[in-house]
Protein backbone atom coordinates (compact mmCIF):
# COMPACT_ATOMS: atom_id res chain seq x y z
CA UNK A 1 0.00 0.00 0.00
CA UNK A 2 2.59 2.67 0.68
CA UNK A 3 2.59 3.90 -3.28
CA UNK A 4 0.14 3.73 -6.10
CA UNK A 5 2.63 1.26 -8.34
CA UNK A 6 1.53 -1.94 -6.75
CA UNK A 7 2.10 -3.94 -3.28
CA UNK A 8 5.20 -3.56 -1.98
CA UNK A 9 7.70 -6.79 -1.87
CA UNK A 10 6.40 -9.50 -0.40
CA UNK A 11 2.80 -9.29 -1.11
CA UNK A 12 1.69 -8.60 2.41
CA UNK A 13 -1.77 -9.93 3.52
CA UNK A 14 -4.29 -7.33 3.98
CA UNK A 15 -7.47 -7.59 6.54
CA UNK A 16 -9.92 -5.13 5.93
CA UNK A 17 -12.69 -4.35 8.91
CA UNK A 18 -15.31 -2.72 8.05
CA UNK A 19 -18.84 -2.21 9.67
CA UNK A 20 -21.54 -3.14 7.03
CA UNK A 21 -21.78 -4.72 3.74
CA UNK A 22 -20.64 -2.03 1.15
CA UNK A 23 -17.87 -0.33 3.11
CA UNK A 24 -15.61 -2.85 2.22
CA UNK A 25 -15.91 -1.89 -1.75
CA UNK A 26 -16.29 2.07 -1.07
CA UNK A 27 -13.54 2.31 1.32
CA UNK A 28 -10.82 -0.02 0.33
CA UNK A 29 -12.01 -1.59 -2.88
CA UNK A 30 -9.22 -0.60 -5.01
CA UNK A 31 -6.86 -1.39 -2.41
CA UNK A 32 -7.80 -4.87 -1.88
CA UNK A 33 -8.20 -5.87 -5.53
CA UNK A 34 -5.07 -4.46 -6.06
CA UNK A 35 -3.47 -6.49 -3.52
CA UNK A 36 -5.42 -9.97 -4.47
CA UNK A 37 -4.15 -9.38 -8.31
CA UNK A 38 -0.36 -8.66 -7.14
CA UNK A 39 -1.46 -12.94 -5.44
CA UNK A 40 -1.38 -11.38 -1.38
CA UNK A 41 -3.89 -12.96 0.99
CA UNK A 42 -7.27 -10.36 1.25
CA UNK A 43 -10.22 -10.81 3.63
CA UNK A 44 -12.79 -8.44 4.87
CA UNK A 45 -14.19 -8.89 8.23
CA UNK A 46 -18.03 -6.96 8.50
CA UNK A 47 -19.25 -5.65 12.37
CA UNK A 48 -22.46 -6.15 11.41
CA UNK A 49 -25.52 -8.33 9.64
CA UNK A 50 -26.28 -11.51 10.19
CA UNK A 51 -24.39 -14.50 8.11
CA UNK A 52 -27.99 -15.28 6.81
CA UNK A 53 -29.01 -11.81 5.80
CA UNK A 54 -29.62 -10.81 1.89
CA UNK A 55 -26.90 -8.38 2.62
CA UNK A 56 -24.67 -11.33 3.53
CA UNK A 57 -24.86 -12.94 0.06
CA UNK A 58 -24.45 -9.57 -1.51
CA UNK A 59 -21.25 -9.13 0.60
CA UNK A 60 -20.42 -12.60 -0.48
CA UNK A 61 -20.36 -11.71 -4.37
CA UNK A 62 -18.65 -8.12 -3.41
CA UNK A 63 -15.53 -10.02 -1.83
CA UNK A 64 -15.52 -12.35 -4.65
CA UNK A 65 -15.20 -9.72 -7.11
CA UNK A 66 -12.47 -8.19 -5.59
CA UNK A 67 -10.49 -11.23 -5.00
CA UNK A 68 -10.94 -11.52 -0.97
CA UNK A 69 -10.77 -15.02 1.32
CA UNK A 70 -14.68 -15.95 1.98
CA UNK A 71 -16.42 -13.20 4.09
CA UNK A 72 -16.20 -12.67 7.90
CA UNK A 73 -19.37 -11.12 9.72
CA UNK A 74 -19.68 -10.80 13.67
CA UNK A 75 -23.00 -10.88 12.77
CA UNK A 76 -23.92 -8.04 15.01
CA UNK A 77 -27.22 -5.69 14.39
CA UNK A 78 -27.05 -2.54 12.50
CA UNK A 79 -27.54 0.60 15.09
CA UNK A 80 -30.56 1.77 12.98
CA UNK A 81 -31.86 -1.63 12.17
CA UNK A 82 -32.81 -4.54 14.40
CA UNK A 83 -34.20 -6.45 11.68
CA UNK A 84 -30.76 -6.76 10.50
CA UNK A 85 -29.53 -9.33 13.25
CA UNK A 86 -32.52 -10.61 14.88
CA UNK A 87 -32.09 -11.37 18.56
CA UNK A 88 -28.50 -9.96 18.46
CA UNK A 89 -27.29 -7.30 20.00
CA UNK A 90 -26.46 -4.18 18.39
CA UNK A 91 -22.54 -3.48 17.59
CA UNK A 92 -22.71 -0.50 19.40
CA UNK A 93 -24.05 -2.13 22.20
CA UNK A 94 -21.79 -4.60 22.67
CA UNK A 95 -18.81 -4.58 25.76
CA UNK A 96 -15.84 -3.25 24.21
CA UNK A 97 -13.72 -6.24 25.79
CA UNK A 98 -15.71 -8.42 23.74
CA UNK A 99 -16.04 -6.38 20.87
CA UNK A 100 -12.05 -5.99 20.86
CA UNK A 101 -11.46 -9.86 21.46
CA UNK A 102 -13.56 -10.79 18.13
CA UNK A 103 -11.45 -8.91 16.15
CA UNK A 104 -8.27 -9.98 17.77
CA UNK A 105 -9.68 -13.44 17.20
CA UNK A 106 -10.35 -12.86 12.88
CA UNK A 107 -6.54 -11.09 13.48
CA UNK A 108 -4.84 -14.23 14.93
CA UNK A 109 -6.25 -16.40 12.58
CA UNK A 110 -5.54 -14.32 9.28
CA UNK A 111 -2.10 -13.36 10.41
CA UNK A 112 -2.53 -9.66 8.21
CA UNK A 113 0.44 -7.69 8.17
CA UNK A 114 -2.00 -4.45 6.70
CA UNK A 115 -5.21 -4.02 8.54
CA UNK A 116 -7.58 -1.22 7.58
CA UNK A 117 -10.88 0.26 8.87
CA UNK A 118 -12.36 3.58 8.63
CA UNK A 119 -11.12 6.79 9.77
CA UNK A 120 -12.05 7.87 13.32
CA UNK A 121 -15.02 10.55 12.23
CA UNK A 122 -16.09 6.86 10.83
CA UNK A 123 -15.78 7.74 6.98
CA UNK A 124 -17.77 10.81 5.49
CA UNK A 125 -21.21 10.18 7.20
CA UNK A 126 -20.12 9.49 10.69
CA UNK A 127 -22.13 6.45 11.27
CA UNK A 128 -22.23 5.41 14.40
CA UNK A 129 -21.62 1.63 13.69
CA UNK A 130 -18.39 2.87 11.81
CA UNK A 131 -16.66 5.08 14.62
CA UNK A 132 -16.84 2.03 16.73
CA UNK A 133 -15.95 -0.32 14.38
CA UNK A 134 -12.70 1.87 14.46
CA UNK A 135 -12.08 2.09 17.90
CA UNK A 136 -12.69 -1.72 18.15
CA UNK A 137 -10.38 -2.29 15.93
CA UNK A 138 -7.60 0.37 16.41
CA UNK A 139 -7.71 -1.41 20.02
CA UNK A 140 -7.43 -4.76 18.74
CA UNK A 141 -4.58 -4.55 16.15
CA UNK A 142 -3.02 -3.60 19.20
CA UNK A 143 -4.06 -6.19 22.23
CA UNK A 144 -3.40 -8.63 19.14
CA UNK A 145 0.39 -8.65 19.03
CA UNK A 146 0.10 -8.75 23.45
CA UNK A 147 0.06 -12.47 24.64
CA UNK A 148 -1.35 -11.77 27.88
CA UNK A 149 -4.66 -10.13 25.97
CA UNK A 150 -7.32 -12.17 24.67
CA UNK A 151 -5.29 -15.44 25.41
CA UNK A 152 -8.30 -17.20 24.14
CA UNK A 153 -8.04 -16.23 20.72
CA UNK A 154 -4.57 -17.77 19.74
CA UNK A 155 -1.12 -17.49 19.57
CA UNK A 156 -0.46 -13.18 19.51
CA UNK A 157 0.02 -11.47 16.41
CA UNK A 158 1.23 -8.16 15.65
CA UNK A 159 0.30 -6.64 12.12
CA UNK A 160 2.65 -3.96 10.91
CA UNK A 161 0.26 -1.19 10.00
CA UNK A 162 -3.12 0.08 10.54
CA UNK A 163 -4.74 2.35 7.50
CA UNK A 164 -7.47 4.61 8.12
CA UNK A 165 -9.98 5.19 4.97
CA UNK A 166 -10.67 8.83 4.86
CA UNK A 167 -11.23 11.68 2.64
CA UNK A 168 -9.00 14.63 2.85
CA UNK A 169 -10.90 18.13 2.19
CA UNK A 170 -9.42 18.25 -0.93
CA UNK A 171 -11.16 15.35 -2.43
CA UNK A 172 -15.10 16.14 -1.58
CA UNK A 173 -15.44 18.69 -3.99
CA UNK A 174 -18.23 16.22 -6.40
CA UNK A 175 -19.26 13.88 -3.55
CA UNK A 176 -19.69 16.43 -0.63
CA UNK A 177 -22.73 18.42 -2.09
CA UNK A 178 -24.35 14.90 -3.12
CA UNK A 179 -24.32 13.51 0.33
CA UNK A 180 -25.47 16.78 1.72
CA UNK A 181 -28.25 16.91 -0.70
CA UNK A 182 -29.32 13.56 0.48
CA UNK A 183 -29.68 15.00 4.20
CA UNK A 184 -26.17 13.54 5.39
CA UNK A 185 -23.16 14.82 7.00
CA UNK A 186 -19.49 15.45 5.29
CA UNK A 187 -16.62 14.80 7.28
CA UNK A 188 -13.44 15.03 5.84
CA UNK A 189 -9.84 15.42 7.07
CA UNK A 190 -7.58 18.34 6.94
CA UNK A 191 -4.81 16.95 3.59
CA UNK A 192 -2.02 16.82 5.67
CA UNK A 193 -3.22 13.83 7.69
CA UNK A 194 -3.48 11.28 4.58
CA UNK A 195 -0.26 9.62 4.47
CA UNK A 196 -1.13 7.12 1.43
CA UNK A 197 -3.24 8.08 -1.74
CA UNK A 198 -3.77 5.24 -3.85
CA UNK A 199 -4.80 5.25 -7.68
CA UNK A 200 -7.12 2.79 -8.11
CA UNK A 201 -7.79 3.60 -11.61
CA UNK A 202 -6.55 -0.21 -12.91
CA UNK A 203 -8.89 -1.90 -10.45
CA UNK A 204 -11.86 0.58 -10.93
CA UNK A 205 -13.69 -1.72 -12.86
CA UNK A 206 -13.74 -4.63 -10.09
CA UNK A 207 -13.98 -1.85 -7.35
CA UNK A 208 -17.09 -0.70 -8.92
CA UNK A 209 -19.01 -4.09 -9.56
CA UNK A 210 -18.31 -4.66 -6.15
CA UNK A 211 -20.24 -1.61 -5.09
CA UNK A 212 -23.23 -3.49 -7.60
CA UNK A 213 -23.25 -6.51 -5.90
CA UNK A 214 -24.38 -4.87 -2.99
CA UNK A 215 -28.19 -5.12 -4.87
CA UNK A 216 -30.05 -3.77 -2.54
CA UNK A 217 -28.44 -1.03 -1.45
CA UNK A 218 -27.80 0.47 -5.20
CA UNK A 219 -31.94 0.52 -4.97
CA UNK A 220 -31.76 2.55 -2.01
CA UNK A 221 -32.08 6.40 -3.00
CA UNK A 222 -30.08 7.76 -0.38
CA UNK A 223 -27.79 5.22 0.20
CA UNK A 224 -24.20 6.03 -1.11
CA UNK A 225 -23.76 3.24 -3.78
CA UNK A 226 -27.68 4.35 -4.69
CA UNK A 227 -26.22 7.98 -5.25
CA UNK A 228 -23.10 6.77 -6.98
CA UNK A 229 -25.54 4.75 -9.79
CA UNK A 230 -27.26 7.73 -10.96
CA UNK A 231 -24.48 9.70 -11.53
CA UNK A 232 -22.23 10.10 -15.35
CA UNK A 233 -19.73 7.41 -15.25
CA UNK A 234 -17.29 10.09 -15.53
CA UNK A 235 -18.46 11.94 -12.59
CA UNK A 236 -18.74 8.30 -10.50
CA UNK A 237 -14.77 7.39 -12.06
CA UNK A 238 -13.38 10.64 -10.53
CA UNK A 239 -14.82 10.05 -7.06
CA UNK A 240 -14.00 6.08 -6.92
CA UNK A 241 -10.56 6.16 -8.72
CA UNK A 242 -8.54 7.12 -5.49
CA UNK A 243 -8.15 6.07 -2.27
CA UNK A 244 -6.83 8.14 0.73
CA UNK A 245 -5.71 6.29 3.99
CA UNK A 246 -4.07 7.67 7.00
CA UNK A 247 -0.99 5.60 8.22
CA UNK A 248 -0.50 4.26 11.85
CA UNK A 249 2.69 2.31 11.98
CA UNK A 250 2.63 -0.89 14.91
CA UNK A 251 5.80 -1.87 16.14
CA UNK A 252 6.04 -5.90 15.30
CA UNK A 253 5.95 -7.85 18.72
CA UNK A 254 8.90 -9.99 19.21
CA UNK A 255 6.64 -13.08 19.17
CA UNK A 256 5.85 -11.66 15.17
CA UNK A 257 9.67 -11.88 14.70
CA UNK A 258 9.68 -15.31 16.10
CA UNK A 259 6.70 -16.77 14.25
CA UNK A 260 7.79 -15.03 10.68
CA UNK A 261 11.42 -16.78 11.11
CA UNK A 262 9.65 -20.66 11.40
CA UNK A 263 7.41 -19.50 8.93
Amino acid sequence: MPDAQGPPPGRPALLAVFAHPDDEALGAGGVLARHAAAGARTAVLTTTWAPDSHRAAELGDAVRLLGADRPRMLGYADHRLPESAPGRPRWCDTPLDTAIAHVVTHIREFRPAIVVTHDAYGGLTGHPDHRRTHRVTTLAVHAAGLEHLCPEAGPPWQPSALYLATRPHSAVEELGPLLTGAGKTVLSVPDELVTTTVDVRPWLDRKWNAVLAHRSEVRRERSLPGILSRLPAGTRDRILSTEHYSLIALAPSPHDHERQERT
